[in-house]
């Protein structure tokens, strides 16, 4: 994790999407609570992200199936 200390509000938001680090707090430090996706980037995390309905996406793969269903008899 990461925690980004200024008072410039967009500094703060384009140093917090510069960082690669699976959680960035700015002027605070702490993970949130269970509903707070929670995981780490590259070689600190395991793949996936604990807390939150995005905790489940580590035992799912998402497909999408494309099918025409336009009837071209008529």
């Amino acid at each position: 994790c990461a925690s980004i200390f200024t008072a410039n509000a967009k500094r703060a938001i384009r140093g917090a999407r510069a960082i690669r680090a699976g959680t960035v707090t700015v002027n605070s430090f702490g993970e949130g609570d269970i509903t707070t996706p929670f995981g780490g980037y590259k070689q600190s995390g395991f793949g996936g992200r604990d807390n939150s309905v995005h905790a489940h996406d580590q035992y799912t793969q998402l497909k999408t199936i494309w099918i025409d269903l336009a009837d071209d008899a008529n």
